[in-house]
């Protein structure tokens, strides 16, 4: 049976316009070995886009999948970044190739922290789940879920030294967390509201916390072993002091506990010049600068000093009280008593500077350099990057603005798009400016200053483009030379739509002052440069009751449609202006409409959220249909076809069929509201906009779609969904307490979990075929040839158990736990039996152990009372021990033989540095006595 209609797939082709997304911060990353400084990570939306600040070009998209991205942490190492996105998952990328090495999912909502441990092996995220996972990078999998906070989670900082984590939260906590035994041992209350920021100085002595004040409040860091050793010393919860009979007993052994690992008391506050909250705090490497800013454009840098330089300014203090002191007591002539000077906090953190950007500051990342230099790097609230740099050792530093990228973006949302005639420039216009890109290389030819504009078209021969403004102006420009040609007064209130003549030699423009005026284009001479210039002459005005919102021509050029604000749709000739049809149907005003190539059909979106089909003949409502879950901003049909896109602020675009009133796709990938779209004359391409500030490019592809099987796809992946939301089985023995497993139950684990019954179903089938094999040839008395395997097994070529062990090993490490979780119990016996055959042969132990040890958690119960498995567990008790030790004495091995190899290196390579050092030094005295005799000669 042939297809009686063909639709043809529209992709996602490319994002552009966006050069940084607010929802996730901006940091400093290294490229292959560059220079520091040089680079900085940010996101676009679902991506990751690495800047070259430097010649602000875009040097590597990291590509994400469908959801926003929230955080970015580079690790360590440099090589590479930890993104984390608004679904909760949590992606390691290398910036080598830009690929995804490792994926964690255990948050049930967006991302908020990501930090990595001092060596990259381990890392920490929160959550807007209010949850705190930390993770194993090299063994790719969970260790702990955290749970104590009660709203999101702000910041997270390992120690370095101790196995420790402090955590902060909008629920105004800071939470210092043991990692030996997972439980929050202590919880800082000095908050009045919200903590926003947190980061660790003076060697992690220091805790500096930002809130919803003007104070950045800092606290002493004390450990056990740092206690003054007339301090009351801790024994089993209590002090060897006297205590007052009259305390609480449980309150004395809770903050013994806590004074057993440390104890953190306020040592004062700093106070910013911002009157509102923090909403980013951050400090370079080596925690000697603090860059903080609030909600306005002022980035306030405060210096950490060090212990000598506080020493220094302490005894310069000291000096200076007792010079003053002697002074009063000459005056006085009484004996005064020594001057003693406190150490203050504002000696240890002094302000460095302000840096005033251009715009309000959403995130900050700074970089120490060589020679006390300080990079900084601002993500604006205006989708602009900005970085500085200064000189922290200068008595009087000053901030140079070393790039700014704003070129690959607009400053504000763009409001309107349009084609070029030969489908290949696309206009974009926002609140301050208008650019041109080239379709295919997503490059900005022009960039021109224009007032707010709400519509716009290129004039025929795409050379001008013409603006309709808030102000009711109408801008033309001139493309070639990037400027403003004319600006005419058109309308008193906002122009809301231009539309373009079919005989392309006039516009018509519709406005909020209630009037459709029919302008010509004409060519004058210009009085300045004496060369003829394109203008437009105002010919006739139609004059409604209502404020217009849209106009459009028929393409037969007989009849106008208008759209007003009384939810009506009036239809006039052209010629005569007479009234022809008033649509009636739509409760709220109709936003946008478009007349289909032979003038047979209208179709109108509103904000009630419909989209309505009308013959254009009698004015007849063809067929209504729900096409959006909110307000229908835009609507457009495909050239030359009955086929129409519609554009929403649900964040969807949709492909609607005229004739059969059938919904053929959903465009999904913008994560904000939709303003406008554009359609190529050809229809080959698609572009849209968005409050998210992103414009994307969307293009047709030869892939019929078959609709019956599009919306199958739909329900499957509604039930797909709807299994992963559902919860994890819990784990016998597991408290549910402060700690958790880290893993969450998704799409994929479930899928894993079939993946391994359907290998045991295949096995138990092979054991059964090969059983009833050897039954059939004793009866027989005589060898029958044997049963055909399965083809799964011929396709792989391996035999039934091998299959098992491999389904296996191709589940991902950080789901394998939750995948054996949702197995249920009847498949675990036959699994214990091939674990044990698994182990005598020694294929993969330390995966088969890790498998074995946590179904031997969760299914205790029944494998203790089960005597078939009392046999198959003692086995597997004696083969794991002797397993493991023999592969434990062979790491021993060979890490004995590495640290030797690393030994004869080393004093290899120290004895070629200081061979080098002396050939150095000899250059450095020829060039000496070089010099020494051009002196002599010269005297």
């Amino acid at each position: 049976m042939g297809l009686t209609k063909q639709y043809l797939r529209y992709v996602a082709s490319a994002v552009f316009g966006v050069i940084g997304s607010q929802k996730a911060n901006i940091s400093y990353v290294t490229l292959r070995g560059g220079e520091r400084g040089r680079y900085v990570a940010v996101a676009a939306c679902e991506h990751v886009f690495i800047w070259d600040v430097r010649k602000g070009e875009k040097v590597l998209i990291l590509q994400g999948q469908k959801h926003e991205v929230t955080f970015i942490c580079p690790s360590p190492d440099g090589v590479h970044v930890a993104v984390g996105y608004e679904d909760g998952a949590v992606r390691i990328f290398s910036l080598l190739n830009g690929e995804t090495n490792v994926s964690f999912n255990g948050h049930k909502s967006a991302v908020s922290i990501i930090q990595y441990d001092a060596l990259g092996a381990r890392l920490v995220t929160g959550s807007k789940d209010t949850d705190v996972i930390v993770w194993d990078v090299i063994n790719e999998s969970g260790l702990y879920r955290l749970k104590g906070h009660k709203d999101v989670v702000t910041q997270a900082l390992f120690l370095k030294d101790k196995n420790l984590l402090v955590t902060c939260s909008k629920d105004s906590f800071v939470k210092w967390w043991d990692l030996d035994t997972q439980h929050c041992f202590k919880t800082l209350v000095g908050h009045r509201s919200e903590v926003w920021g947190m980061a660790l100085l003076n060697r992690e002595n220091r805790l500096l916390t930002g809130s919803a004040d003007s104070e950045l409040r800092a606290w002493d860091i004390r450990y056990l072993e740092q206690k003054a050793e007339g301090e009351p010393k801790v024994k089993k919860g209590k002090t060897l002091l006297d205590e007052d009979e009259d305390e609480d007993k449980q309150e004395e052994e809770d903050e013994s506990l806590e004074d057993r690992i440390l104890s953190c008391k306020k040592a004062g506050s700093i106070l910013r010049e911002a009157r509102d909250r923090v909403v980013s705090l951050r400090t370079d490497t080596k925690n000697r600068i603090v860059a903080c800013h609030g909600n306005d454009s002022v980035l306030e840098l405060f210096t950490v000093l060090s212990e000598e330089e506080v020493q220094k300014k302490m005894t310069k203090k000291l000096k200076k009280a007792k010079k003053k002191a002697a002074k009063s007591q000459e005056e006085t002539g009484e004996e005064a008593a020594e001057p003693v000077v406190e150490k203050m906090l504002k000696d240890e953190i002094i302000r460095l500077m302000n840096i005033k950007a251009s715009a309000k500051i959403r995130w900050v990342d700074c970089l120490s350099c060589a020679g006390g230099e300080l990079k900084v790097a601002l993500l604006l609230q205006n989708n602009t990057v900005e970085t500085y740099s200064l000189k922290t050792l200068d008595k009087t530093p000053t901030a140079n603005k070393t790039a700014r990228l704003t070129l690959g973006g607009h400053r504000t949302d763009v409001r309107t798009l349009a084609f070029s005639s030969d489908n290949l420039a696309v206009l974009s216009a926002s609140g301050d400016t208008v650019k041109v890109w080239n379709r295919s290389t997503l490059q900005v030819i022009r960039t021109m200053a224009c007032e707010y504009a709400l519509c716009s078209l290129f004039v025929p021969g795409d050379r001008q483009i013409i603006l309709g403004t808030k102000s009711g102006k109408l801008q033309i420009f001139e493309l070639a030379s990037g400027s403003l040609l004319e600006t005419v007064d058109a309308h008193d209130g906002a122009l809301w739509s231009l539309c373009l003549a079919p005989d392309q030699r006039a516009i018509v423009s519709g406005s909020a002052d209630k009037t459709v005026k029919f302008w010509d284009f004409e060519l004058i001479k210009d009085k300045e440069s004496g060369q003829k210039r394109l203008t437009v002459k105002h010919t006739r005005t139609l004059q409604l009751e209502e404020d217009v919102l849209c106009v459009k021509f028929s393409p037969d050029h007989r009849l106008l449609a208008v759209s007003l604000l009384d939810c009506t749709v009036k239809v006039f000739y052209t010629d005569t202006l007479k009234f022809f049809l008033s649509l009636y149907g739509h409760k709220l005003p109709v936003l946008c409409l478009d007349i289909s190539h032979d003038s047979t059909l209208i179709a109108t979106g509103s904000a009630d959220r419909n989209v309505k089909i009308w013959g254009l003949d009698f004015g007849d409502c063809h067929r209504s249909m729900f096409a959006h879950d909110d307000s229908v901003m835009f609507l457009q049909f495909v050239p030359k076809t009955h086929l129409f896109f519609t554009a929403g602020k649900d964040r969807k675009i949709k492909q609607w069929d005229a004739d059969k009133f059938e919904h053929i796709q959903t465009l999904e990938g913008h994560h904000r509201e939709v303003w406008c779209l554009a359609i190529s004359p050809n229809g080959d391409h698609l572009v849209s906009s968005s409050h998210d500030k992103s414009l994307r490019l969307w293009e047709r592809t030869r892939e019929p779609i078959i609709l019956e099987e599009e919306r199958e796809m739909e329900r499957e992946a509604e039930f797909e969904e709807s299994m992963a939301k559902g919860d994890v089985p819990v784990v016998p023995g597991e408290t549910q307490g402060e700690a958790a497993p880290a893993g969450k139950k998704t799409i994929e684990t479930v899928k894993a979990a079939e993946r391994i019954m359907e290998a045991l179903e295949i096995y138990k089938a092979e054991a059964r075929k090969m059983e009833d094999h050897k039954y059939a040839c004793e009866h027989a008395g005589k060898e029958l040839p044997p049963p055909k395997p399965n083809p799964i097994l011929v396709a792989f070529n391996v035999t039934p158990s091998r299959y098992v062990l491999d389904v296996i090993k191709k589940v991902r490490s950080s789901e394998l736990e939750v995948s054996l979780l949702v197995l249920p119990f009847p498949y675990i016996p036959e699994l214990l039996q091939l674990f044990s055959s698994y182990i005598q042969q020694g294929l993969e132990v330390e995966l088969v152990c890790r498998c074995l040890f946590f179904l031997l958690k969760i299914h205790f119960g029944q494998i203790s009372s089960n005597q078939m498995l009392l046999s198959v567990i003692d086995e597997l008790r004696t083969n794991t021990l002797s397993k493991v030790r023999e592969i434990r004495d062979v790491m021993g091995f060979n890490s004995a033989a590495l640290q030797f190899l690393q030994r004869e290196i080393e004093s290899k390579e120290d004895v070629m540095f200081f061979a080098d050092a002396t050939g150095k030094l000899e250059e450095k005295k020829k060039k000496r006595r070089k010099r020494e005799r051009a002196i002599l000669t010269i005297a």
